[in-house]
């Protein structure tokens, strides 16, 4: 993927990757603050999300490490953690249809103005010589008027120097990667410049 951009950390808030806690650097780093979000936090929303009936009653030893909605041990919490995450902190998460196109998701960016306090973007990835394929969560922002990349998988947020043209690269990357968009608004009471 070729994206035109540039590293840049001016007081910006940017947690690193720590095991398959993606989610929870996603938001901390969306919200721009440490422990807006706590692994406590995260790990209680999921426990207290409904799980699914399976029909069997007997016990499953694996259940210990992964519940129905994030694994006991490394994070990897799913978009039910997400939604009702950014729901306790009076934030809407609205999915973009794909389907659609980058020139519809950019018009939709416009549309949600102030109410639109960022982006949230998953997608595949493979690490460690491809023997390990998960999915990932990152944070898209603007913040000091210049849209970032806030990716805890690198070393520093990283500015879209194009502004919009860049950001459009990365997100028709993550289209095309069958990756999901998901809009992260603010509840029409809470300022746009409010941050946790």
């Amino acid at each position: 993927m070729a994206v035109d951009v540039e590293e840049s950390s001016e007081n910006l808030y940017h947690e690193r990757q720590h095991f398959q806690f993606c989610l929870l650097h996603c938001l901390n780093n969306l919200l721009q603050g440490e422990n807006c979000f706590t692994r406590d936090e995260l790990d209680s929303i999921a426990d207290g999300l409904p799980t699914a009936i399976t029909g069997s009653s007997v016990p499953n030893p694996l259940s210990l490490i992964f519940k129905p909605h994030r694994n006991t041990v490394t994070g990897n919490y799913d978009a039910n953690v997400l939604i009702s995450a950014l729901n306790a902190r009076g934030r809407e998460a609205v999915w973009f249809d794909r389907r659609k196109g980058v020139e519809d998701l950019l018009s939709e960016v416009a549309g949600y103005g102030d109410r639109l306090l960022g982006m949230i973007v998953n997608f595949s990835t493979k690490k460690w010589l491809g023997m390990w394929q998960g999915r990932h969560w990152v944070a898209i922002r603007k913040l000091q008027g210049m849209w970032y990349n806030l990716d805890s998988d690198n070393a520093a947020p990283i500015c879209f120097v194009n502004g919009e043209n860049g950001l459009g690269d990365y997100l028709s990357w993550v289209i095309s990667s069958e990756g999901v968009v998901i809009f992260v608004l603010n509840s029409s009471d809470i300022p746009s410049d409010v941050n946790s």
